[in-house]
């Protein structure tokens, strides 16, 4: 299905495309044998060829926020999504509470679109906050969240006389690269809906479908429709918008995944070798609502292997039914007394009252090793056939994204049933029988099983910019460049001691030169107090530096499993930061442009630069620069490439997205200005 929405006529019209022919005759069979693809002859005749200015694989919040300024400039863009919603945080991984730094929500610092998202929300309910949620200023229903963004990309399109072609339920299967290495000219991308006779989408989790979903044959479960994606005009820009950085995975270009190995630059990491199969846990969220009399609970067959991870928290104080259902109530129709849970005083729950679990020693999955690693690095995309061509699959590992499944629907009996903890042991947890797991295609997740259509995702594959002047070996955003962290605690004071007077060096400031001419011991140097500034910024970014990390030991669930040891370490409050140009061009490729969590980042940066506000500021960046460089006859590295300095192309696009109301700096923000101590996140 194809939905196309222009500005001409009606606000939306949608277009339903009825599948052709079978692609059965089109190639042989892709077979995947066990994680290992079998490599096939390729289907080159598309079902049909769709033509854009801007191709957006992924229709989460970064690829919203693409589209939604590529629409405003005119463009036409096709946006595609694995899940059949566009917002992914926000609505498909269901985590629609917004986390919010204090100070820059109290003065709405954010892009555009980010502030007229929360508008229209608190217009639909009448408040910001309907589900009195204690997590945010603002929680509610991800179905909710899913019509507003909709109806902005319809309107955006309208207002800029743009063109959107949103293909849901459509992964890019292909990508075809110039000889010469540096350009995508065309994608090859799968969509699918059910076949005659099966269930509708989203009856099954995602683990069930998610391996047919990019194999080019039809299958019992579903109907494929080849699609052939090509420039519109002469040029075009393709943006990975994706999850997990799906494109610079099948592009081959180069990227890290997991922990970084310890340098000054990221002098928190607990490794000196770096760890690619530690990630931060991803989430299946799942709603709940609360009823007037208890209600059947089945526990699930698989309960028993999980049990010995859930946990309140190691706080007993926190040790409360309530504490953990308001955390992120997400609708609260009729708010009872105010009652103390927890630490906190809350609106009671009363009957409707609807919650959102994400919960870290709950339905957090946090495998981290190469056994159970969700997310494959390029060696275990080598290893599995997905980088020949034709043979993607996704990157991911099928066996986690169940597992994680399995821990969601558990947690769900626990906080209702269960009566241990694994964090406290014995006398803490009380059943809660009066609760439901919401399921049904009309409730907030959307499907008939309850949890959400995709897992949130807090990491995935990062890029690595291109080299440039400081960054020899390609560019990230680090740790220095954002963290507030206490340099001087014992931890950094025996680290190596040319890496800690490297540090100090990193974090002298305008006082840099003098420290190295002098030889200023580093207990003498006076350390910066803001986060690196950079001359081709094209947006913002700021959230607590937040992990929620892999666990030690395979499997995660496994009874008396620990918290990889000092992967938290780096946890705590950012400076306001920036998102440079460069942090979205990938090396190699000159018009692809990276607009989610896949930026060049640090493991412990990506820890701060993954929240809804960032992606859509991002995202925002992505569809300014795209339509600039469409217009300006140039790629995106033009615009930054020996960069010394700003450039008068440059600076007309940071004025494009200044006046447009996408700020590429927090206020004030100088060399000069070392007076950010009240922009804490909390």
């Amino acid at each position: 299905m194809i939905k196309r929405f222009r500005w001409r006529g009606a606000n939306r019209l949608v277009s339903v495309l009825l599948i052709a022919m079978s692609v059965m005759s089109l190639a042989l069979r892709t077979v995947a044998q066990g994680d290992v693809v079998t490599p096939t002859t390729l289907p080159r005749v598309p079902d049909r060829t769709v033509n854009c200015e801007l191709l957006v694989a992924g229709g989460g919040i970064a690829g919203v926020a693409t589209a939604y300024e590529a629409l405003l400039a005119g463009r036409t863009v096709c946006l595609t999504d694995i899940t059949d919603w566009v917002g992914g945080q926000l609505t498909s991984q269901g985590t629609s509470a917004l986390d919010e730094a204090k100070k820059q929500r109290a003065l709405l610092f954010y892009a555009r679109g980010y502030n007229e998202l929360r508008q229209r929300i608190e217009r639909k309910y009448g408040k910001l906050n309907p589900g009195q949620c204690w997590v945010s200023v603002s929680c509610f229903l991800p179905n909710d969240a899913e019509q507003i963004l909709m109806t902005m990309l319809q309107e955006a399109a309208k207002k800029g006389k743009g063109t959107l072609q949103w293909f849901p339920s459509t992964v890019i299967k292909d990508v075809d690269v110039s000889a010469d290495g540096k350009l995508i000219n065309s994608t090859i991308a799968i969509q699918h809906s059910p076949a005659p006779n099966t269930p509708a989408l989203n009856t099954e989790p995602l683990s069930r479908t998610i391996d047919d979903a990019y194999r080019y044959e039809n299958s019992s479960r579903l109907t494929k429709q080849i699609i052939r994606f090509v420039p519109r005009g002469q040029r075009w820009i393709v943006v990975d918008a994706t999850e997990t950085g799906e494109l610079i995975a099948l592009a081959d270009v180069p990227y890290r995944v997991g922990l970084d190995p310890r340098t000054y630059l990221n002098p928190s990491s607990p490794t000196d070798a770096g760890d690619p199969y530690c990630l931060q846990g991803f989430t299946y969220t799942f709603a709940m609502e609360q009823m007037a009399g208890d209600q059947p609970q089945q526990k699930p067959p698989f309960y028993e292997q999980y049990e010995p991870y859930y946990g309140y928290d190691t706080d007993p104080v926190k040790a409360d039914f309530n504490f953990v259902f308001t955390y992120r109530r997400i609708w609260s129709p009729k708010p009872g007394p105010r009652i103390k849970a927890g630490p906190l005083t809350v609106t009671a729950p009363t009957p409707g009252d609807i919650s959102m679990q994400n919960w870290v020693w709950g339905n957090d999955y946090r495998p981290g090793t190469a056994a159970d690693n969700l997310v494959y690095d390029r060696s275990q995309l080598q290893q599995t056939g997905q980088l020949s061509p034709g043979n993607w699959m996704g990157g991911l590992r099928t066996d986690a994204l169940r597992k994680g499944e399995e821990l969601a629907l558990g947690f769900y009996y626990w906080l209702v049933a269960g009566t241990t903890d694994s964090q406290l042991g014995a006398g803490f947890k009380k059943p809660a029988l009066n609760h439901r797991l919401l399921t049904g295609f009309d409730t907030p997740m959307g499907t008939a099983h309850g949890l959400s259509k995709y897992p949130y995702m807090r990491e995935g594959r990062r890029l690595i910019g291109r080299s440039s002047t400081g960054y020899p070996n390609g560019f990230s955003v680090n740790e220095i460049d954002i963290s507030r962290a206490d340099y001087r605690q014992d931890y950094y004071r025996n680290l190596p001691a040319p890496l800690y007077r490297s540090l100090w060096i990193a974090l002298a400031g305008l006082e840099t030169g003098k420290v190295i001419v002098n030889d200023i011991p580093p207990d003498q140097v006076t350390r910066r107090s803001r986060s690196t500034i950079y001359p081709d910024s094209v947006g913002i970014a700021q959230y607590a530096i937040d992990f929620h990390p892999c666990m030690q030991d395979s499997p995660p669930e496994k009874p008396g499993n620990i918290e990889r040891p000092g992967v938290r370490q780096a946890h705590g409050q950012s400076y306001p930061g920036q998102i440079p140009l460069r942090s979205m061009i990938p090396q190699k490729l000159d018009n692809l442009l990276v607009a989610s969590k896949s930026i060049a980042t640090s493991f412990v940066a990506a820890a701060d630069y993954r929240v809804h506000s960032f992606e859509w500021s991002v995202g925002a960046a992505a569809g300014t620069t795209a339509d600039f460089v469409l217009s300006e006859g140039v790629y995106p590295y033009q615009l930054v490439d020996d960069l010394s300095g700003t450039t008068p192309r440059l600076q007309t696009l940071q004025k494009r997205l200044n006046q447009n109301g996408n700020p590429i700096a927090f206020p004030n923000t100088s060399i000069f200005n070392e007076k950010w101590e009240d922009w804490t996140v909390w």
